[in-house]
């Protein structure tokens, strides 16, 4: 614990920790993504989910520009203080792909999850997602991709 009675999350090698999203409500696993002390610290004051892309050495807030946001509840934290889990209320899609969860298929490729929006309408370049300007949210969610 700090000074603050807050858990001292222990960042890694890198400085980040992963971080499921999960919705508030029904349990739904929603993505996974990493967080670094700058993003958990603007998630603790914004109450929006901000993560960090590894792949384009940035922090981005989840929906800032596609409107997909996350408004987090409360944010939890594992026994070893290396993982964090963001219970949230989604706006529409989780993924860039569309669905609701990056985790729609199955190991097998079988669609079990639902689509929820176009991705082509909402990224208009195609697919790639401006993020606050500065993100390609194909590089986040699940292994990374929104």
């Amino acid at each position: 614990m700090d000074d603050n009675g807050d858990v001292a999350v222990e960042f890694g090698e890198d400085g980040l920790v992963p971080a499921v999203a999960q919705d508030a409500e029904t349990g739904e696993v929603l993505m996974l993504a990493y967080v670094s002390p700058e993003a958990l610290k603007r998630t603790r004051e914004t109450g929006r989910a901000h993560y960090y892309s590894r792949s384009r050495d940035e922090l981005w807030e989840k929906g800032a520009t596609s409107g997909h946001v996350q408004d987090v509840r409360e944010v939890r934290v594992d026994c070893d203080a290396d993982t964090l889990l963001y219970l949230v209320d989604q706006e529409g899609g989780a993924c860039h792909t569309g669905h609701r969860s990056c985790f729609y298929r199955t190991i097998d490729g079988e669609t079990v999850g639902e689509a929820v929006f176009d991705p082509d309408a909402v990224y208009a370049d195609g697919g790639t997602v401006d993020e606050t300007a500065h993100v390609d949210e194909r590089d986040e969610p699940t292994t990374e991709s929104e």
